[in-house]
């Protein structure tokens, strides 16, 4: 993109937004709250957390919705809107249609989270499940507008979508005029797109750093190229950023107004959803959690800085909870799977269970590996899971099973991965 392409969306477009977001019960001014643990992990001089995931769908995303659906209407009648998503933007167009009384369809990928399923129907919208993906959602709910005087909302691709992104960018501002530098994540980059062009007005001397999750970037090879790339397929557990790729329009004013661009791994976003648990008391999606992650990674240093991770997303599916605990037990030894090569005799289980229970250890399984083309005859293997304090625990468990006579092995495997819903 050419850094003199014309502004599509500019500070007064945000301005307009803000006059359009005036029904607090649609969108509300969402909180900030100073992260002193955060602090000291990132030698930060400030950590404010922007809790844009208790806006009242979990997701920033009505704000762009509203505003897109309420400027049609100005412009006349609307025969209904239509939109593609697996959930938060879902959420978003249906609560705004339902207030403005629009008549909302969206569609979804087969494997959409049950949960965002319910809540987007629960808005007050026609839900039609198509797909296994994104991309398949997308092309059919286009399809649905041909032909009809249906209104499509995009989740990003769209002036209207991104200045109603904008708003959050200036509440932003409002809450830390002097701030150093806002992370915000990425996924087709309207958020991003919004909140930079705010700043650029506001305080253009801020920072703006983009965050994308590494199995779903496009927009570093995007600003490589000069072209929207995309992805034909994601791999990551923030399903809200997993768009696969951005559009003409997000590219350009990413090239104009965001700073930086650094990209997070599964692990980094899943340990950032549970240190946001344990030590902020807030409970957010993996796209939430990308803003931290990427604070707490090497690849942003944001020392003797004030800085403003945007906590985007709440809707955090259940399911993708669990794994991301296991995920991050595991990690931390707290649920450590152990092989101990044992002759296979009466008496073995019980003496090994003993000493793990020695340590104040809890075993959750247990069983016995025979079938293996290394092992000889009378022996066997015994795999136990046990829960632990963590890793100094684990290690004594683990050098007082070696004290037995016996060879050990941890077999903790870690993963996060899991099918996408875009």
């Amino acid at each position: 993109m050419s850094q003199d392409t014309p502004d599509l969306v500019d500070f007064a477009d945000i301005e307009a937004a803000q006059e359009r977001l005036d029904d607090p019960s649609v969108v509300k001014h969402t909180p900030v709250e100073r992260s002193t643990t955060f602090e000291s992990m990132t030698e930060a001089e400030e950590v404010s957390l922007k809790l844009e995931h208790l806006q009242w769908t979990g997701s920033f995303k009505t704000r762009g919705a509203y505003n897109k659906i309420r400027a049609c209407l100005e412009d006349g009648d609307v025969d209904g809107v239509v939109a593609a998503s697996a959930g938060n933007h879902a959420q978003g167009v249906a609560l705004a249609a339902t207030t403005l009384g629009v008549e909302s369809t969206i569609v979804m990928p087969r494997n959409a989270p049950q949960t965002k399923i319910d809540a987007t129907r629960g808005y007050g919208a026609t839900v039609e499940l198509v797909g296994r993906d994104f991309q398949a959602a997308m092309s059919h709910a286009q399809e649905l507008t041909e032909g009809t005087t249906a209104e499509f909302v995009h989740a990003y691709d769209d002036p209207a979508i991104v200045a109603g992104q904008g708003t959050l960018g200036v509440e932003m501002y409002e809450d830390a005029p002097s701030v150093d530098t806002v992370v915000v994540p990425i996924g087709g980059g309207g958020l991003v797109s919004g909140i930079a062009t705010a700043f650029a007005d506001l305080a253009p001397e801020t920072r703006v750093v983009g965050v994308q999750a590494d199995g779903a970037a496009t927009v570093p090879d995007s600003l490589d190229k000069g072209v929207p790339q995309t992805l034909d397929s994601v791999d990551t557990i923030a399903d809200g950023i997993a768009t696969g790729g951005i559009s003409e329009l997000t590219l350009s004013i990413i090239e104009r107004h965001v700073d930086e661009v650094v990209t997070v791994t599964n692990s980094e976003i899943a340990d950032a959803v549970i240190l946001l648990m344990e030590r902020a008391k807030q409970v957010v999606e993996g796209a939430g959690a990308a803003a931290v992650a990427a604070m707490l990674s090497d690849d942003l240093d944001v020392a003797g800085e004030h800085v403003m991770p945007l906590l985007c997303g709440g809707n955090l599916d259940m399911t993708m909870l669990r794994a991301v605990l296991v995920h991050t037990l595991t990690r931390r030894k707290q649920i450590l799977r152990l092989r101990v090569h044992i002759e296979d005799r009466p008496g073995k289980m019980a003496e090994l269970s003993e000493v793990i229970a020695d340590h104040d250890a809890n075993i959750q399984t247990v069983r016995h590996d025979r079938a293996l083309e290394d092992l000889d005859v009378g022996e066997a293997y015994l795999i136990f899971q046990v829960e632990t304090s963590g890793a100094g625990h684990a290690e004594n468990i683990i050098e007082s099973i070696a004290d037995h006579g016996y060879q050990v092995d941890v077999v903790n495997r870690v993963s996060t991965d899991r099918p996408v819903d875009v």
